[in-house]
């Protein structure tokens, strides 16, 4: 069964993938530099695309940083969940890219997975995570997720319903 611990960790890894939505719904194109700087990779393709921004792994990362400690974790642990979801949202839009899918195109598990083990990976030893766990967690921000971004589309948050 889910834990507090648990949702402690579920917690963060929204508010690390919200923020950046969160920071383009605010600021519009302000201070959204792409990652990337526009370059493609050897196919042709962008390497992540316009959508991965500067603003939004900052906007991540000082929120994960600034409420774990609300939560009673460590900030290191907020940090490190903010870091590995966006490294493992990145790598998604990377193979996205690859596969020819534009930018916020759904691609189920492709979108959630990475962005979600990655973290719980890295914080896995200094929170005594099992891989059961983690693999609930996973599963459960997967669904979840979905859940969450057709809320946020009805409320014109999200662009699209995924």
């Amino acid at each position: 069964m889910i834990g507090l611990l648990d949702v402690k960790l579920l917690l963060l890894l929204f508010l690390a993938n919200g923020a950046p939505i969160i920071a383009h719904k605010l600021l519009g194109r302000c201070c959204a530099w792409p990652l990337d700087g526009g370059m493609a990779f050897f196919d042709k393709r962008p390497l992540f695309g316009p959508s991965k921004t500067v603003r939004g792994v900052v906007a991540a990362l000082l929120v994960t940083t600034s409420t774990a400690p609300l939560l009673g974790l460590p900030v290191g642990i907020g940090f490190t969940i903010g870091l590995f979801a966006m490294a493992g949202d990145l790598l998604s839009s990377f193979v996205k890219r690859r596969l020819g899918l534009a930018p916020s195109e759904m691609a189920l598990g492709l979108d959630q997975i990475p962005e979600t083990l990655f973290p719980l990976a890295a914080v896995r030893l200094p929170l005594g995570l099992g891989w059961e766990r983690i693999l609930l967690l996973v599963v459960a921000f997967l669904v979840l997720g979905l859940v969450v971004s057709r809320v946020l589309y009805w409320l014109n948050i999200r662009q699209h319903p995924y």
